[in-house]
């Protein structure tokens, strides 16, 4: 799953780095306005690549990771309902 994400986020922000050389190195030639739409457009891929990057998927493993304290995994087990009390 990690390396998924991973590859999405690196997808992401080449694109975006692609976008920018693409506006300012080619379009600008014929269109200001759209070589300033495709950085505006560049400008919010990187904080939904984070999000992307970031996102906790379905078999991923988060706060429930065990601590490796016997009695605190158990009282957060009894917590969560995962294990009746001793």
């Amino acid at each position: 799953m990690y390396a998924r994400r991973r590859h999405v986020y690196l997808a992401m922000m080449g694109g975006c780095i692609g976008l920018f050389v693409l506006a300012w190195g080619v379009v600008r030639l014929w269109s200001v306005p759209a070589a300033v739409a495709m950085c505006l457009v560049a400008m919010v891929i990187p904080p939904v690549a984070a999000v992307v990057a970031n996102r906790r998927g379905p078999d991923d493993r988060w706060w429930d990771d065990p601590t490796g304290d016997p009695q605190s995994d158990e009282w957060w087990d009894e917590l969560d309902g995962k294990k009746g009390p001793r």
